[in-house]
């Protein structure tokens, strides 16, 4: 299983703290996902400075979520500060905010991954999905760490991968063993967590737990 490490965070020194501590189990180039909301798609406010990103020299490809409204606003500061890869939500997309954020992405060989937050219905991510080959389940609302996995996401990854059985599908939010193990049956390939990695009393073991599932 592919397990990509979550900064969830309020500050720039969390940040930083993070970025050490996963420097303890991650190679360079391994990814690193980057929680940003702005307070309005979720109430919850990370950390989301991307002019200040390149500053903390992180040896990690980074991953950003945009759980934001109008991401298109978003795109291309975090391209520029060194996303490899960049996640949008269906809920606030549109034509034009797809083709903006396509565009930036294309001309720079950015990752493009399609989201969605656990109460949009499986069938609501098609009428974009011809535009992705990766795909997002959030499995909590869109906020802070530490929340439990909603089952209701069970179908829409099971979805997916019928779907789309040879799209990277990537679950996100109360991923522990237990559910990874669970995503893993219904079709998932990838898992991004936070607190059961940062939160543990060893880091680095709680992450190698999760990749040998």
């Amino acid at each position: 299983m592919k397990v990509i490490p979550v900064l969830n965070c309020p500050d720039v020194e969390c940040v930083r703290k993070k970025i050490e501590i996963a420097k303890t189990f991650l190679a360079p180039g391994d990814l690193l996902h980057l929680d940003v909301t702005d307070g309005s798609f979720a109430a919850h406010r990370t950390w989301a400075d991307p002019l200040e990103w390149p500053k903390l020299q992180s040896p990690f490809a980074l991953e950003v979520h945009l759980m934001v409204e109008q991401p298109e606003q978003y795109a291309d500061n975090w391209i520029t500060a060194g996303a490899r890869r960049l996640i949008v939500h269906v809920e606030t997309l549109n034509a034009q905010s797809l083709h903006e954020i396509r565009t930036a992405a294309e001309r720079r060989g950015v990752e493009l991954m399609l989201s969605s937050r656990p109460e949009s219905e499986p069938e609501d991510i098609t009428a974009f999905a011809k535009h992705f080959h990766e795909f997002q389940v959030l499995a909590v609302p869109p906020g802070p760490p530490g929340q439990a996995y909603m089952v209701l996401n069970d179908e829409k990854i099971r979805f997916l991968r019928e779907e789309f059985p040879d799209a990277t599908i990537e679950v996100d939010g109360g991923i522990g063993p237990l559910t990874a193990w669970r995503v893993k049956e219904l079709g998932a390939d990838t898992i991004v967590s936070s607190s059961f990695i940062f939160d543990s009393a060893d880091p680095k073991k709680a992450y190698e737990e999760l990749t040998k599932i």
